[in-house]
């Protein structure tokens, strides 16, 4: 849960530096925490696929979608995982770094400013035992944040089981690995939006999204700050 403590420390961090850029020190053309140039140079994931995000050229539906819809009807990842974007969810996932989340969440932020507001927001969560272990769960962070912003609501969805890690695992293992994984206890609207941090091959975000579907939702979008390259 959110406390006085962390929207302290959001305070704070927007008070460090005013008017100054957050990667470079440069003078902020507007009240963004960022300069146009640093803006621009960072890695956006314009060109994706526009069902699971997956970068690519053109825009089109990608091949994994065109044979297997996932069971969401859409992604925003306005990012790409590379660069200085690795960087800083690095810092953020891993030394649950306040700057470099709130940096995150504005640039989430952004990206969202037009789109269709749905009707109940769900971060991918951690199993408990998975949670004790790392003491910060990113999603549930940004999500509580990213809630009260765009006047969201928001709902708690449960891991079932503490999955082995995804990574190294390929886009069938993964699905696998994760089947089952996720419930939703609450009657949910039939519009609503998941929210993850970095999405991979989108196999977390579509188990929790058929999870979603047997609690009442019939329009799921996927949200995430980055995607990375699809694999195999």
């Amino acid at each position: 849960m959110s406390t006085i403590h962390d929207f302290k420390v959001d305070d704070w961090l927007r008070r460090l530096l005013p008017g100054r850029c957050a990667f470079c020190l440069a003078a902020c053309e507007t009240t963004a925490p960022w300069c146009s140039a640093c803006h621009a140079a960072l890695p956006w994931n314009l060109a994706a696929c526009p069902v699971c995000a997956e970068p690519q050229l053109g825009g089109h539906r990608c091949g994994h979608c065109l044979r297997r819809m996932p069971a969401f009807e859409a992604a925003r990842v306005p990012l790409r995982y590379e660069g200085e974007l690795a960087v800083l969810m690095r810092r953020f996932k891993f030394q649950a770094s306040p700057r470099a989340g709130s940096l995150l969440l504005a640039l989430l932020e952004e990206a969202l400013r037009e789109a269709p507001r749905p009707e109940a927001l769900l971060a991918v969560p951690l199993h408990p035992h998975r949670a004790r272990q790392r003491g910060f769960d990113q999603a549930r962070w940004l999500a509580e944040r990213l809630s009260t912003r765009l006047d969201i609501p928001l709902v708690v969805a449960q891991r079932r089981r503490d999955t082995p890690s995804q990574r190294g695992l390929d886009r069938q293992r993964r699905g696998r690995n994760l089947r089952a994984a996720f419930r939703v206890e609450a009657a949910l609207p039939s519009e609503v939006a998941l929210l993850d941090d970095v999405m991979t091959t989108g196999a977390t975000l579509d188990a929790l999204a058929r999870a979603c579907r047997r609690a009442g939702a019939e329009r799921i979008e996927a949200w995430a700050v980055a995607r990375t390259p699809m694999t195999n």
